[in-house]
């Protein structure tokens, strides 16, 4: 094995798991928009919405 490729074998496994994270937020990040969207449509809100009329601040 010469430096080199030891180099190049470093660099390479680096950017696969730096390409792995970024999916792996990425694909989290959407699973966590669907999971609110969902909770708002059933009517729960976050507790930074803005109040309706009907509820106490």
């Amino acid at each position: 094995m010469t430096h080199g490729f030891y180099i190049a074998m470093s660099y390479g496994i680096a950017a696969l798991i730096s390409l792995c994270l970024i999916v792996w937020v990425w694909l989290d990040g959407h699973a966590r928009k669907r999971e609110l969207a969902e909770l708002e449509a059933s009517g729960i809100r976050r507790r930074s919405a803005p109040k309706s009329e009907g509820e106490k601040a």
